[in-house]
């Protein structure tokens, strides 16, 4: 089995746990919305049995290649039970301005990154288990069970997220990248303003000045970018404001596919939005 990206080779690794590990396409650090295929990426999307990718939306440069394959393949976007969000109208604050980096987030299109909610964790995982037992029968009941104990682990983490961050629903902050709008909603918490900053463009002093305004405005704030790049007007932009700079990580690059590996990318991602709000 071969998926797209780091957080559905976890949910896979949930499922195939005790039996075999899943592959991943994309290195650590990789964009899934801009990445190059080598030739040997390429044959290994044309050859594996079974692959999963989020979908259009979010793996652009996949379905080129995937023209080329005739073996089983899962958009899981496409699931039925997905509970799918669209990037609102007034998604962007006034500091935004359009630019290459949010390209794929136009008002109206599918926000992709649906992994970050569990319930389309659950579906994607329940799917994952009915493929892998009709083309392994042999461990179709491990498969089964291991769905299950998950299921019930995310029930329990779930708990523990609602918890870890009932007091900072209130507390507004800023993020490089609209990524975070599934986890937001399944915990009661918005971010106040999206600073979209191309990672090969520095924006103009008009933009950096509405953006610090913002900022003023707000008061002591946490303003989030993603691993690896955090993006180069990043300390201009707070310099001398009561504002914290620091991250969040929807892909969980570097986390070890094991069995617990997508619900430690989740916790994770909540200890650091609340570790930053909580310390202001």
């Amino acid at each position: 089995m071969l998926t797209s990206i780091k957080p559905l080779q976890l949910i896979a690794a949930a499922v195939q746990d005790g039996v075999a590990i899943p592959e991943v396409l994309l290195p650590p650090g990789a964009s899934p919305h801009n990445y190059a295929l080598r030739p040997s990426d390429v044959r290994r999307v044309q050859s594996v049995d079974l692959l999963y990718w989020i979908g259009p939306d979010m793996e652009s440069f996949l379905p080129r290649v995937l023209k080329g394959r005739n073996l089983p393949t899962v958009a899981v976007q496409d699931l039925p039970g997905m509970k799918l969000r669209r990037f609102a109208e007034d998604s962007h604050s006034h500091a935004d301005e359009a630019d290459e980096h949010d390209h794929d987030h136009r008002p109206g299109s599918l926000d992709a990154h649906l992994w970050l909610s569990t319930v389309n964790a659950r579906v994607i995982a329940a799917r994952m288990a009915s493929d892998l037992s009709a083309a392994d029968p042999a461990n179709a009941a491990r498969y089964q069970s291991n769905v299950k104990a998950f299921d019930e682990r995310l029930d329990a983490l779930d708990a523990r997220l609602k918890a870890r961050l009932a007091s900072i629903g209130d507390k507004p902050y800023f993020v490089f990248h609209e990524a975070f709008d599934y986890f937001e909603d399944a915990y009661g918490l918005k971010h106040a303003g999206v600073f979209s900053v191309a990672a090969e463009v520095q924006p103009g002093a008009q933009h950096v000045a509405a953006m610090r305004t913002r900022l003023q405005e707000v008061g002591k704030t946490c303003v989030f970018s993603e691993p690896p790049l955090r993006p180069r007007l990043a300390e201009t932009l707070v310099a001398g404001l009561p504002v914290k700079l620091a991250e969040l990580d929807a892909l969980g690059g570097y986390t070890p596919a094991t069995a617990q590996g997508y619900e430690q990318v989740l916790e994770k991602l909540g200890n650091d939005l609340a570790g930053c709000l909580e310390s202001l």
